[in-house]
């Protein structure tokens, strides 16, 4: 992959689906392709194998959006939230669109009109309170900085040893809260 100074570096993309109501890690992927949107769909095929149910929506950051990714997930009847741009914090929102969806509008239009509604502003605004703060507990609280093997599919399984970690913890925590 590159970095910031556009010289190819030995780095990886992992990319979590987690769980809205629990924090919990249902799909764990890591790719060597810095792109972000030709791994949703792989990564809600993973969500499906291992809980054996389709998820109802995917809220997702701008990278992986792409007209591709949006139509894969509609033909799931996945309701996506897909952020088609780079958001900018010191610009006031647009308005939400009021009215029919006007007739001619791209997929990516949609989208921005999708987002812009009070419900899509509202579940889309979910996202960083579901997934980032599980990449913030793995950096942070468990220190988890770097992969420590090399080679894609040992990083895999590193990765994949990583997220189990962090599920196990949340069951933890969650059942010593619990009554006996």
């Amino acid at each position: 992959m590159k970095d910031a100074d556009h010289a190819f570096i030995q780095a990886y993309n992992a990319q979590v689906a987690v769980d809205a109501q629990a924090q919990i890690v249902v799909a764990c992927a890591v790719t060597n392709q810095a792109a972000d949107a030709p791994h949703a769909v792989p990564l809600v095929d993973a969500i499906r194998a291992h809980t054996r149910r389709r998820p109802r929506r995917v809220l997702a950051d701008a990278g992986y959006w792409s007209t591709a990714t949006a139509a894969a997930l509609a033909r799931r009847q996945i309701d996506a939230y897909l952020a088609t741009g780079k958001l900018q914090h010191s610009r006031p929102p647009a308005p939400a669109p009021r009215g029919r969806i006007p007739q001619g509008l791209g997929p990516r239009a949609r989208m921005q009109r999708k987002l812009r509604t009070q419900r899509g502003r509202a579940l889309y605004a979910r996202r960083k309170a579901i997934a980032e703060p599980v990449f913030g507990l793995i950096k942070r609280a468990r220190g988890f900085r770097q992969f420590l093997l090399r080679g894609l599919a040992k990083v895999r399984g590193e990765w994949a040893l990583i997220c189990t970690g962090h599920n196990l913890l949340k069951l933890y925590r969650s059942r010593r809260g619990a009554p006996a």
